[in-house]
């Protein structure tokens, strides 16, 4: 059998994209509507930080700038998630249907002809006000404007992106062993807003929690301390992009197991 090389999944991956976006904008009314909602409630979530900050100067020594820069950090990250794996949102009805069958008898990877056939195209408006956002923060706080800064923003975004990824992944697999997994799916969507928040707000116990259990912590916090708190910065930290890696490639071969076992049960 041939093997499958990077550039081979990427012209497919190209052409499968195509023609997605091609689908999604012949509805262009649902494309903007869902777009602007999208950016409402961004826009919604900055508000409510600065209401609170008109009250209060500080939350647990975290200024407004300071939480801004989470926020929108946590936007830019969790944009990968959104725009590539979105698919997974979708399983659950695949599995159920039994529709999942079509994707183990093609000569490529599941996990990749699965993902490849949904880009959520929304999540680059999440990303650019992600970015408007931490940039907004970034000069508010002085933090220096220099090629090696901009350098580790980007491997730190990266990284935390694959903690977004991989936990998407999880939730999602629990489809292929639980006849309800639908909460699992919710459930990790709504610990995933916890991201835009210091640990430092947290007990002890949800901040080891978050740390080595279920790495929320990694998603936005632990990579801010790097720009926000410096003199913060732990090994852990520095860690972030092997434990990215490490996380991610363990959600896949679950992802993975998964889809074979269904596969090899004939449902």
């Amino acid at each position: 059998m041939k093997k499958r090389t990077l550039a081979y999944y990427l012209r497919i991956y190209l052409k499968i994209l195509a023609q997605d976006i091609k689908s999604k904008m012949s509805y262009r009314a649902d494309f903007f509507i869902s777009t602007i909602g999208m950016i409402a409630t961004n826009i919604a979530g900055v508000l409510s930080f600065w209401l609170v900050f008109q009250t209060f100067p500080s939350i647990n020594g975290w200024n407004y700038y300071e939480m801004l820069f989470l926020y929108g950090f946590s936007l830019v990250s969790a944009t990968p998630a959104q725009c590539l794996f979105d698919n997974n949102w979708n399983l659950r009805f695949q599995v159920y249907s039994g529709d999942f069958i079509k994707y183990c008898f093609r000569p490529i990877n599941v996990f990749f002809y699965f993902m490849s056939e949904v880009f959520d195209i929304k999540g680059l408006g999440q990303c650019i006000f992600g970015i408007v956002a931490v940039a907004y923060a970034w000069i508010k706080l002085g933090i220096p404007f220099e090629f090696y800064s901009i350098l580790l923003l980007i491997v730190a975004v990266l990284s935390a992106s694959l903690f977004v990824i991989a936990i998407l992944n999880l939730a999602a697999s629990a489809c292929f062993w639980l006849v309800n997994a639908f909460f699992v799916l919710t459930l990790s969507n709504q610990l995933r807003d916890f991201a835009k928040y210091p640990l430092t707000v947290f007990t002890p116990a949800l901040r080891i929690a978050f740390t080595f259990i279920i790495p929320i912590g990694y998603m936005a916090y632990y990579p801010s301390l790097l720009f926000l708190r410096p003199e913060e910065v732990s090994w852990i930290v520095w860690l972030t992009p092997i434990f990215g890696i490490a996380f991610f490639y363990l959600s896949y071969k679950v992802w993975m197991k998964g889809a074979l076992a269904y596969s090899g049960t004939g449902s």
